[in-house]
């Protein structure tokens, strides 16, 4: 039952995130940022925030700064936007899934490319 409830809280978070970071949040650190996913644990005390970001790496290091400086701040924009006992605490990763699709798709491109050759 906590894993539905966990889920759903996750799915909930992500749709907050995305506004919050997008309209609220004012530092010249954050570029542009998606939020692909959140998982929260089932005690619903920590979530991870999984974000994808355009730019080169030092954008992505950059960007995550920002969002760890202003953490404290998008989990209180959570807790008023979420009504729960505990907003859960907050930590950013990148989401390296898109990457790795990008990376295949590439790799499948080349062999098919020299298949036909």
């Amino acid at each position: 039952m906590s894993k539905i409830r966990s889920n759903r809280i996750g799915e909930q978070m992500k749709k907050e995130l995305g506004d919050i970071i997008g309209r609220k949040l004012k530092d010249p650190r954050v570029g542009f940022v998606t939020v692909t996913g959140v998982e929260v644990t089932g005690d619903l005390q920590q979530a991870t925030v999984y974000i994808s970001v355009f730019g080169d790496d030092a954008q992505k290091e950059q960007t995550l700064r920002g969002l760890a400086k202003a953490s404290g701040f998008i989990r209180t924009e959570i807790g008023k936007r979420i009504r729960l006992r505990k907003t859960p605490e907050i930590s950013f990763k990148f989401d390296e899934s898109i990457e790795y699709g990008s990376r295949i798709e590439t790799l499948l491109t080349d062999i098919k490319g020299s298949d036909e050759e």
